[in-house]
């Protein structure tokens, strides 16, 4: 991984408390006088990667990092047992992004995500623009209806046919027209081993068609109970509230970003988030600049993808 800096340490952490009973884990690396990023992690309820700090040079960066509500280190967890999810949405996690910048005392940054982490910062900057310096997007995602459709209604069982299967086994036969629906009941279903073998089988399925090529490390670390249950909670949370976006809402209020230099890393064969995602947000972004990969997927390790991000955020380090 040449194209990352060498391992960075956590300079600072801690718990910010952000209200409705929920408290989030915070971390800061790189130079604390230099330019503010904040890295915001996909799933939802992926967490915290020490990798994702590597994406920038830690002499120019003040880098930060947060677990979203409900993931990672941040209480309460998606896990605890009969968890309140009324007050997890996307716009609590934009407030929350809010309370950070202020407790920072920063006026500005610089957004930093990929998939889900794509989508929060799409929010977030059209809420908050004039505290948005750049914006760095991977594998775009804006949790419209197709997008959905796409990655859990068939579209791309069409590239994985025998994955898919494995998707579908937990579901009854009479409820795979709606999967989403099917999955969520299942993953909160009283009995523990139903919801978690639901989980696995729903983390599994984005395990198995996030790479280019078949990763054995993805479809380890999908596969694991501890970051399937997490993973597929929280995601089917959202996703069947539709992020609590209007339809297409992030392409078509992407207006707003106008004035903020951004760069869209995108993989030409991104299983996940296909590129037209992309593309639209491109068009209707005036400041962007899309680097279609041409040997990528949606996995941030695919071929050439580490190395535009570290050119996108190399291309804006100065002040």
């Amino acid at each position: 991984m040449d194209d990352l800096y060498p391992p960075i340490q956590v300079r600072a952490e801690g718990m910010l408390d952000v209200g409705d009973g929920h408290r989030i884990y915070c971390q800061e690396a790189g130079n604390p006088d230099g330019k503010p990023v904040v890295v915001l992690h996909g799933g939802p309820g992926s967490g915290i990667s020490p990798m994702a700090r590597r994406h920038f040079d830690p002499e120019a960066y003040r880098i930060i990092l947060f677990d979203q509500r409900g993931a990672g280190r941040s209480t309460p967890h998606i896990g605890t047992p009969d968890v309140d999810l009324s007050a997890n949405t996307l716009w609590h996690l934009v407030a929350d992004m809010e309370k950070l910048r202020e407790r920072l005392n920063l006026d500005q940054w610089q957004l930093f995500g990929g998939s889900w982490g794509a989508t929060l910062a799409l929010a977030y900057a059209e809420t908050h623009p004039s505290r948005v310096s750049e914006i760095i997007l991977r594998g775009v995602f804006t949790v419209r209806r197709g997008e959905l459709d796409w990655i859990y209604n068939g579209g791309a069982a069409n590239l994985f046919p025998r994955e898919w299967e494995d998707f579908l086994a937990p579901i009854p036969e009479d409820r795979r027209d709606d999967p989403l629906s099917a999955y969520r009941e299942l993953v909160y279903h009283p009995d523990r081993a139903i919801r978690e073998r639901a989980a696995i089988a729903w983390s599994t399925w984005e395990g198995a068609i996030v790479c280019l090529r078949p990763d054995p490390a993805f479809h380890n670390q999908y596969a694991s109970p501890e970051f399937a249950v997490t993973f597929a909670r929280l995601a089917l949370h959202y996703f069947c509230h539709g992020a609590w976006l209007e339809e297409g809402q992030l392409i078509r209020e992407a207006g707003k970003l106008s004035g903020i230099p951004g760069v869209i890393v995108q993989g030409r064969y991104d299983a996940v988030c296909p590129p037209a995602t992309a593309y639209e947000l491109h068009r209707a972004w005036p400041d962007s600049k899309l680097e279609l990969v041409e040997a990528a997927g949606h996995a941030v390790t695919d071929p050439g993808m580490l190395a535009a991000l570290r050119e996108a955020t190399d291309s804006f380090r100065s002040p």
